[in-house]
């Protein structure tokens, strides 16, 4: 009776996760464990997408210089906030309310993180979904929907239920198909192009309008909204941490995948793919506009196309890890957020709940607004990251959190993020790359705040002198 009470316990801590509490010496891992997620949490088709976008409206070299600043900002943000996760071996959010926010002020930690890691999971459910539709050609319907949108959903709670380890072997496993299928596609899209190799390394910008700086602005302020929320996951991943060491290759890794690599490989295929594919959408009845906007677009539909049954296989590889990634993380913040209220179901049923609210954003036709605010969430992202680092370094200069009593509210930290937010967006004439005016903002006007308005009070002498 007590092996089988043994293994229920041990069961439960595992799905648990360690979602609230610190991270045991025991559980710690190396770089490679932790860079198979932060490089493939961003390993999408979206993020193809995103790649084949900046390089159409700034041209190949001057959308890579701008991704390897990003992937220079983005790596050193992770890294920061990484270490800080290391430290503390907890997740973003729930460092969140010893460093900037407070128990409840937290939440809004996680409604901006939360809009983005869920929002992301409904955006990969309906590409999924959609290129399911095209590969079998079946027809989209309220039955179709329910089965499809469910068994997807199902897989999503099973493999993210059972904690870090079980998401890490799956999207390894996963990543490395990806890889091996998605270097196939680069070399299909341009063995079925007849467009030479130097021209689709070269090209400029295809999309008209706009000089060179303001191309060069635009894909900055693109990918950084990714940076930012990568880098909160990064802090996710780096509770895991054997090392500061380790989360920093980690996080750097990340980058790199998601600005460089993801964003070369989307390049690469939408533009040396696109002839190709507006022709077949052409030959499906399709007027030349809507056969053009469909071949830019439609990127699950462009690998079934270019790939068939391989295209379907990168798609349930790019897609599969990611949600699973997506729930994992979406499941911790929300998990914080429940208990700052009392309400502490466990992890699992936040899991589902997490789901549920992908689903709904599906349902309610709510991807659009979502996707269209991600320079807001971004910037939300990247001032939140700033204000917990500011409040850690600056602030309370490295203390550990059992020396902290956290406030209900850090009402400098909520001040904070929303000055440096408006601020962002009121300078974007004058500076236009919005994450430089957050970074600023918060780093000078929280401690500023913290220690001289909100003043900081929660220094525990007894919690030092126990631990």
């Amino acid at each position: 009776m007590s092996d089988v009470s043994l293994d229920h316990k041990e069961l439960k801590a595992v799905m648990e996760d360690n979602a609230l509490t610190r991270v045991p010496d025991s559980e710690r891992q190396g770089w490679l464990s932790m860079s198979w997620n932060t490089m493939g949490v961003i390993s999408t088709l979206a993020q193809l997408l995103i790649g084949a976008t900046c390089t159409f409206i700034a041209g190949i070299w001057v959308g890579i210089a701008a991704a390897i600043i990003v992937t220079i900002l983005g790596g050193t943000l992770g890294s920061l906030i990484g270490h800080m996760a290391y430290k503390q071996g907890l997740s973003n959010t729930v460092m969140a309310r010893y460093y900037g926010f407070g128990v409840k002020g937290s939440v809004i930690a996680v409604i901006s993180y939360n809009l983005l890691i869920i929002g992301m999971l409904a955006l990969e459910n309906i590409l999924i979904y959609e290129t399911i539709l095209f590969f079998f050609k079946i027809p989209a319907s309220t039955t179709n929907a329910i089965v499809i949108y469910g068994i997807m959903t199902i897989l999503w709670i099973l493999l993210s239920a059972f904690g870090i380890k079980l998401v890490t072997k799956v999207s390894s496993v996963m990543l490395i198909g990806f890889l091996v299928v998605m270097c196939y596609m680069v070399f299909q899209a341009a063995g079925t192009s007849g467009i030479p190799w130097n021209q689709i390394l070269t090209h400029g910008a295809v999309l008209p309008g706009g000089d060179t700086w303001s191309h060069f602005v635009t894909v900055i302020n693109i990918l950084i909204g990714s940076a930012g929320a990568l880098a909160l996951a990064d802090a996710d991943f780096g509770r895991y941490a054997k090392s500061t060491k380790d989360i920093a290759i980690a996080a750097f890794l990340g980058n790199i995948m998601m600005d460089i690599i993801i964003l070369l490989t989307g390049s690469i295929i939408v533009y040396a793919g696109y002839a190709t594919l507006e022709k077949y959408y052409i030959g499906q009845g399709m007027d030349a506009v809507a056969a053009g906007q469909a071949a830019l677009n439609n990127v699950g539909g462009d690998f079934i196309i270019l790939g068939g049954v391989l295209g379907l296989i990168l798609m349930i590889l790019a897609q599969g890890k990611v949600q699973v990634l997506n729930t994992y993380l979406a499941s911790l913040a929300l998990s914080n957020a429940g208990d700052a209220f009392g309400f502490r179901p466990g992890r699992v049923w936040m899991i589902v709940i997490a789901n549920i609210i992908g689903l709904i954003f599906v349902a309610g036709n709510l991807i659009g607004l979502i996707t269209s605010w991600l320079a807001f969430i971004g910037t939300l992202s990247t001032s939140q990251a700033v204000i917990m680092l500011a409040d850690y370094f600056i602030v309370n200069k490295g203390r550990d959190v059992h020396s902290i009593t956290p406030p209900l509210v850090n009402w400098a930290g909520l001040v904070t993020i929303i000055v440096a937010t408006v601020i962002a967006f009121a300078l974007a004439k004058v500076i236009p790359i919005l994450f430089i005016t957050a970074v600023i903002v918060s780093s000078i006007l929280y401690p500023l705040l913290r220690k001289n308005i909100f003043k900081d009070t929660s220094f525990n002498e007894s919690a030092v002198n126990v631990n």
